[in-house]
Parts: structure tokens; sequence; C-alpha cells
């Protein structure tokens, strides 16, 4: 039976020549997409371009006025909860890498437990489930004892975790499996190779084709993205776009999410090759809400909380809030190293009264509202 690839579609593009594209367009393309009732990939293109820079002010109007007509005044706040920071890879950018000395820390059970009781009192009703990539350590026996201990106090559930095989992700359903994040961290394939070079992570083609996995197994919500920094961030992003467009139109029935990771100082970390503004990246957010009004648009506590504020009625629809990046960093073990340092410090309730001051509601699981 012939199975779905997105890399068949990804061969197809010449990551030079969709540079070379973007950077080319002008006022007149950034206007034609702009007065288009929908939009598609080369609108992409030209609301990322540098010519779309001028019409931010009118591009974040029109994506305030789609957002709300697809999601209401409302946005969605999850807490990050590190399992693990141990890992295989070595990867040139994280904290968690092989290659990085750090004390390394899996939860037990009963330390599970502990962070739950913390989270659950700040309010939240969707965890994201996070460690590093070590097969041995926090492999299939460890997600099928986790899930269940954390389903039982919180009814939406999301992983980001090592690409999976599609059995796997199946067998994770019933256990209470709502959304998976797999960030690509690049499309440049031969960067990708250089800021990977040990562990499974190194294999670019198997990263590219976890989306497809999980589409197949039938996983309510997939969330993707870019490590924005490593690369050039408008191709980066069009070819985010690109997969965005492809998994919709072949796994229909689920639901997506895009993040906007910028890289973050870590102990002995990587500088940005690419750096990104506000401005720029407000810009690639409303790019986005114009390109697809469904897709659910995440910022994280990397970002400062006056951009986080700002960006409230402006396109995003999911907002992490009190995160710790150590696994325990809630109740167990907040000495340990953090994945990446923390902008946003604010408790959840100080930004849930924050969200509210812009006339929004918050929702602490999945777009039920907890009592705004």
């Amino acid at each position: 039976m012939q199975t779905h690839s997105f890399e068949n579609i990804f061969r197809q593009y010449d990551w030079d020549t969709v540079k070379n594209a973007i950077y080319a367009k002008t006022p007149a393309d950034v206007e034609n997409a702009l007065n288009k009732p929908r939009r598609g990939l080369d609108d992409f293109m030209a609301l990322v371009s540098p010519a779309a820079a001028p019409y931010l002010e009118r591009m974040a109007a029109l994506s305030m006025q789609l957002t709300q007509q697809r999601f209401g005044k409302t946005i969605q706040l999850y807490a990050p909860v590190y399992l693990s920071n141990e890992c295989q890879n070595i990867c040139t950018y994280c904290g968690f890498s092989l290659n990085n000395p750090l004390r390394r820390k899996t939860l037990t059970g009963a330390e599970m437990l502990r962070e739950i009781d913390v989270v659950k009192a700040m309010g939240f009703g969707h965890v994201l489930l996070v460690t590093g990539e070590a097969w041995q350590t926090v492999g299939m026996d460890y997600f099928s004892r986790a899930l269940p201990v954390f389903k039982q106090h919180f009814p939406q559930l999301s992983i980001e975790v090592q690409p999976m095989e599609e059995e796997d992700y199946r067998a994770l359903k019933p256990l209470g499996l709502h959304s998976v994040l797999v960030y690509q961290e690049t499309y440049h394939e031969e960067d990708y190779k250089k800021h990977h070079p040990k562990g499974r992570k190194s294999s670019f083609g198997w990263r590219l084709e976890t989306p497809d996995r999980l589409g197949r197994a039938g996983i309510h919500k997939i969330g993707l993205g870019v490590l924005i920094g490593l690369e050039d961030w408008r191709t980066d992003s069009f070819f985010t776009a690109l997969h965005l467009d492809y998994l919709q139109r072949t796994y229909w029935q689920t639901r997506y999410s895009i993040s906007f990771p910028r890289l973050r100082p870590f102990s002995g970390g990587l500088p940005p090759k690419s750096i990104m503004s506000d401005r720029q990246l407000l810009q690639l957010i409303c790019a986005y809400r114009l390109f697809n009004p469904d897709v659910e648009l995440s910022l994280s506590t990397r970002e400062s909380p006056r951009f986080r504020d700002h960006l409230v009625p402006l396109g995003i629809t999911t907002m992490s809030a009190g995160s710790k990046t150590n696994p325990g960093g809630y109740a167990v073990a907040p000495s340990s190293l953090e994945q990446f340092e923390i902008s946003d410090e604010r408790s959840p309730a100080v930004v849930a009264d924050m969200i509210r001051s812009h006339g929004y509601s918050p929702v602490w699981k999945d777009w039920d509202d907890f009592g705004a």
C-alpha cells in the first residue's frame, strides 16, 4: 500500500530558489496578497518578504479580524512539564545536548505526582510533556507509564519527545495522547546535519516524515515549527507553510498548530545565525494567520512579557505560562539545568489577568472556558 510522504513534495523545491523568490517580492505582490479573500503559498512568500514590512499595521488588523472570526476572543493556556533532560543527541543549540555537561534527571512516578500537584493548583487543564531523546531511558515503556498518571489529572495531554514509529503513536492514543509537537528545527538540509551531528536526530528524513506518521496514526493535533535563528527565518517559514498545506490536504481531520521558538541562550550555547526582530516575528505571525485562518498559533515564555501582552489580540491563540524548562522544575528539582532561558517569568494567574485586561478569556484546557 502506498503511503503519503511530504518528502516527495519537499524534494520538488530548492532552498536557494525559494529564498531568492521571497526576497524578490515587491510591494505590488504584497498588496495583491492582502486584497485576496484566500491566500496561497505564493502569497505567503510575499507576506513574509522584506517588501511586506511597511504593511505590518494592515496585516495586523486583518490578522486580528480573522483570528476573532475563527477562535473568538480567547487565549488557551498550557504548562510544559519536563519529565527528563536525558538525551542521546548532540544538538548545537540545546542545553540537553549529550556533550553538554549537566546533571541528568528523569522523574519517577512519585516525582511526577509532586509536579502534577503544583501545576494543577495553578489552574491548568492542558500540559505539554517534554523529554530529551533517550530511547532506553524515556522510550515507549516510560511514556506508557507516564501518560496514564497525567491523564488522571489533566484532560489534555500533549507531548514533545523524540519522533516515534506510527504504531507507537497509535498505542499512546488510548492512554490519553491528544497532540504531538515535532519541530523540524530547520528545513535547510545541509545546515540541519551540521546542527545534529550525532544521535537519531541526525536523520533529516526521519524527522521530516514524523508528521506523516502522526497523521496516519490519527493523532488529534500536530504541532509544527522551526527554531528561528538557525537559518534564514523567511525561507524556513515558507517550508513550514508548505508542510502545513500538505498535511491539511492529506490528513484533513487533524488539527494543526504553529509555534515560534526563537533561539534563546543556554549554557555553552550557539549564537543565532539569523536575528529576528520583534516586528519581524509579528509579521510572521500575521502572515501565517492570513495564509491559514484555522491554524492555532502558539507563543511561549521565551518571549518578553511586553511582547506577549502586545500579541494577545493580533493572531496568537495559545500561550504557555509560568513555565519551567527543567525536569522537576515546579516542585522537585528547581536547581537542575534548564533547556533554555525564560523571558516571561510571570505566574499563570498574572498572565490570565493580563489576557482578561485585553477583553479576552483565558482558556485552561482545549477551548473550554475556565470561569473567565
